[in-house]
C-alpha cells in the first residue's frame, strides 16, 4: 500500500511538472522568433543609416544647413540693431528730455537681442559641428 502511494505522488509530481513546463517549452519558439525578429529590424537600420552616408553628396550635409542658419541669425539680428537704434535715435531727436530713459531702454532691447542671437548662433555650431 505505501508502495502504491509513493508510486502515484511520482507520478502525479512527473505530471504536475510535465503540465508546468508545456508552455515554459512552447515560449521558446516565440522568444527565438522575436530574437530573430529584432535583428532583422536592427539590420536593416544599420543598413539605412550607410545607405544615407553614401547618398548623402556635399551638399546633404547638415552642416550646410547649420551654416545657412547661422547667417540667416546674423541678417535678422543686423536688420533688429538697425530697428533699435534707428527708432531710438528718432525718439530722442523729437524729444531730447527723454533721451537717457530712450538710452537706457535701447539698451535693454539690444541686450536681449543679442542673447538671442548668440543663443541661436551657438545651436548653429553645435549642429553643424556634430554632423
Amino acid at each position: 500500500m505505501n508502495l502504491i502511494r509513493k508510486l502515484g505522488l511520482v507520478v502525479l509530481a512527473l505530471m504536475a511538472t510535465a503540465y508546468v513546463a508545456g508552455p515554459v517549452l512552447a515560449q521558446d519558439k516565440e522568444a527565438k522568433e522575436d530574437k530573430e525578429a529584432k535583428k532583422e529590424a536592427k539590420d536593416y537600420e544599420i543598413r539605412k543609416i550607410e545607405a544615407m552616408a553614401k547618398n548623402r553628396g556635399a551638399f546633404g550635409s547638415p552642416a550646410w544647413g547649420a551654416g545657412i542658419g547661422a547667417g540667416l541669425v546674423i541678417i535678422g539680428a543686423a536688420i533688429g540693431f538697425g530697428k533699435i537704434g534707428a527708432a531710438a535715435l528718432e525718439s530722442m531727436a523729437r524729444q531730447p528730455q527723454t533721451a537717457g530713459q530712450v538710452q537706457n531702454a535701447m539698451l535693454i532691447i539690444g541686450a536681449l537681442l543679442e542673447g538671442a542671437t548668440f543663443f541661436a548662433l551657438i545651436i548653429c555650431v553645435i549642429i553643424g559641428v556634430s554632423a
